[in-house]
């Protein structure tokens, strides 16, 4: 544990965090166990820590996975940065800070033909003999996954009335408790019509299940049995392929990552930048197609 110097600067740093950066909940605890966890492998004293003491932290945590560190590095220069802007020490140690260069993993694809072997899938459990109502609610979380883009969490605790029949938007609240609007696709809205026809009554939940709502791990456990079946690798599939899918196919198609940057609820641009990758091609063919030297080009030709 910090010592009483270390845990009284961590909570005043944590309290400007909340009050001055708008830094939500899961951010405070992550910055907040970080400095406790440097604090503790310090002997107490990170408020006053050295440069040599800062090289027996990234010693010490050599061997964690490079998004881990990144977190850390952050929490570090930031925690410091607050220390000297505040006075409590004159200087600012964070250039002995090592830079790790935390590259972000590429998302899972899958392909428009993947996708349709989903759907189809469903398609024919709805058209087999038998109780229709889990094909009709799989159905339902599938279209929402991939045809707004919604985390798992923000799928499963949906309410009763955050999908209204001739809305093609709904209202959601995501991560930092931040509203956003996302698009509800004609076929989506359908979905979501003939599953609430059969759906348990007695629940505020769009997808009850017992006294609340469908869980994370068995929305799941439903999609990696959907690719299965499908004839797709299940560890290639999860609810989180379904939205980047959603990302990727909208820039193949041709939209605006401003507008992609809204419908998925990211707060840094750059979170959404990650999905250019997919559609090389198609921003050569732009080039060649719309860039002015090209027409030049072609007229002297």
């Amino acid at each position: 544990m910090p010592q009483a110097a270390d845990a009284l600067l961590i909570e005043r740093f944590l309290e400007m965090m909340a009050a001055e950066a708008g830094a939500s909940r899961n951010t405070l605890l992550a910055y907040g166990g970080d400095l406790a966890a440097a604090s503790e492998l310090l002997g107490g004293r990170l408020g006053s820590a050295e440069a040599e003491h800062l090289g027996r932290l990234a010693a010490a945590w050599s061997d964690l996975a490079s998004s881990s560190l990144a977190r850390k590095s952050a929490a570090l220069r930031r925690f410091f940065g607050f220390l000297a802007d505040e006075g409590f020490r004159a200087d600012n140690p964070q250039a002995a800070l090592a830079r790790p260069s935390a590259r972000r993993a590429l998302p899972k694809i899958l392909s428009r033909d993947d996708v349709d072997r989903l759907f189809a899938e469903i398609e024919a459990r709805l058209n087999r003999a038998g109780d229709r109502m889990k094909p009709l609610r799989l159905s339902a979380l599938v279209e929402l996954l991939y045809g707004s883009g919604l985390r798992a969490t923000e799928l499963v605790s949906l309410d009763l009335r955050a999908i209204v029949g001739d809305r093609p938007f709904a209202i959601l609240r995501g991560k930092g408790g931040k509203e956003r609007l996302v698009p509800v696709s004609d076929r989506a809205r359908m979905a979501v019509v003939r599953w609430t026809e059969v759906r348990p009554t007695g629940s505020s939940w769009l997808f009850p299940s017992g006294r609340a709502h469908l869980s994370r791990v068995r929305l799941f456990q439903m999609i990696k049995e959907l690719a299965k079946d499908a004839g797709i690798p299940p560890e290639r599939v999860s609810p989180h392929v379904l939205r980047h899918a959603f990302a990727t196919h909208l820039l193949e198609g041709g939209a605006d990552l401003r507008a992609l940057q809204t419908m998925l609820g990211h707060a840094d641009i750059a979170t959404t930048e990650i999905y250019t990758h997919v559609d090389s091609r198609r921003l050569v063919e732009l080039v060649e197609r719309a860039h002015p030297l090209v027409d030049a080009a072609a007229r002297r030709s």
